[in-house]
């Protein structure tokens, strides 16, 4: 089994931290996306929308962090990150969605200004940074709220949704805007669990 990415990729991260969590190792394949790996013709032979990661499990190739840590969630023996419970993988899987749909992109407006940008010396645009942190709290809002009866996204326990949550909430504090989190206790509070948790360690410490 092979990973294709890079390890600063929030979504290659999220692939790694899963086998981490699974008690599974992959042979990682370095992708550089500084250097334009991610476009050239080898790779888009495996994931035609030139981005990382992709996976090959024995000629098995999949791309899309979210299909592929479910598929080795099911595939690989160890804990599962699915909660066996309907309602709660429901739940799982709605914030699964809204992490899709809302918390990604716009945690990657502040950290592309406030910290790659910055690696590539170019003044951020506050007026981005700002409207995409006015954005962001009230997702966090939402969350935080869940949070505060709920020790994980998926209910009682940790979960795919947790782990594809954790590489932005790390690039937001690093982006400098970490107040967005600490601020709101029960948002805080799920950080701290999840961040020590010794896979994370592996994959981001």
């Amino acid at each position: 089994m092979k990973v294709f990415g890079h390890p600063m990729s929030t979504c290659t991260r999220k692939v790694l931290t899963t086998l981490a969590e699974k008690g599974h190792e992959a042979q990682f394949v370095m992708v550089d996306i500084m250097k334009g790996d991610h476009k050239a013709p080898e790779h888009l032979a495996r994931q035609p929308f030139g981005v990382v990661p992709a996976l090959d499990d024995d000629g098995f190739v999949l791309y899309e962090s979210r299909a592929i840590i479910t598929y080795l969630n099911e595939k690989l023996s160890g804990p599962s990150l699915v909660p066996a419970d309907l309602k709660e993988r429901a739940l799982m899987n709605q914030w699964l969605s809204v992490e899709y749909s809302y918390v990604a992109a716009t945690s990657m407006k502040i950290v592309m200004q406030m910290m790659f940008g910055k690696m590539m010396g170019k003044e951020p645009e506050m007026d981005v940074v700002n409207s995409a942190r006015e954005n962001l709290g009230r997702y966090y809002d939402v969350a935080d709220k869940w949070l505060a009866s709920n020790e994980f996204f998926g209910g009682k326990a940790f979960s795919l949704a947790d782990i594809s949550w954790m590489p932005y909430a790390q690039y937001v504090h690093q982006a400098g805007s970490g107040d967005l989190i600490t601020e709101r206790a029960h948002l805080a509070a799920w950080w701290k669990r999840v961040s020590t948790r010794p896979s994370w360690a592996k994959v981001a410490g």
